[in-house]
């Protein structure tokens, strides 16, 4: 399976409660909602990733917010269909039986255990949001396709998926969308340290 990840951004960087005012209220955090009442062109996108993943791989803090919403939700919501129809993988050292169906924790040697998952067959292993496990893959280089959603906001507080100090990567553009409501698309392949002139 191709290790594709896909975040939700904006412009400023952040990451956290794109969905909803009360998705994630961690740290704080008061701006929840800032992707919108949605842009017809992501959505439509958002819904084809889903359907085309083969699994999921879930950070923890992604899990809490994802399993009590989806779960109860019915399979004419496409995402929903996904998400409780295909198996899913959760990296957490605490939730060892999770309640979610369909959900297995990984344990012991994470790369190990996510290079087997990748190895095991075709489609993708999507990763959605997991800031924290996001970055983590990257820097085992287990990320095949870096997918990020950017909406054109600035919402000056929140988690960002990239700290200010961190380590660096070279990415490649795959493919980049611009979506009539200004919101990018972007596709982009992992490659290594840059190169500094």
């Amino acid at each position: 399976m191709r290790l594709i990840t896909q975040t939700h951004l904006s412009l400023d960087g952040v990451m956290q409660g794109p969905g909803g005012a009360d998705e994630d209220r961690g740290g704080g955090f008061t701006r929840g909602g800032w992707a919108g009442a949605g842009d017809d062109e992501v959505g439509t996108h958002i819904v084809s990733t889903y359907r085309n993943a083969a699994a999921f791989l879930l950070g923890r803090h992604t899990y809490d917010i994802f399993a009590p919403y989806w779960s109860v939700r019915g399979d004419s919501n496409p995402i929903a269909a996904a998400l409780n129809g295909r198996p899913k993988y959760l990296v957490s050292t605490t939730v060892l039986e999770p309640d979610w169906a369909g959900t297995t924790t990984l344990t012991g040697d994470l790369a190990a255990a996510i290079r087997a998952l990748k190895d095991s067959g075709d489609g993708d292993l999507l990763v959605p949001g997991s800031g924290v496990l996001v970055r983590w893959l990257l820097a085992h280089d287990l990320v095949d396709a870096l997918e990020l959603l950017s909406y054109p906001v600035l919402v000056g507080q929140g988690a960002r998926l990239f700290p200010t100090n961190g380590p660096d990567l070279a990415l490649e553009s795959i493919r980049t969308t611009v979506t009539a409501g200004g919101s990018v698309i972007r596709r982009l392949r992992p490659l290594g340290r840059p190169r500094y002139a």
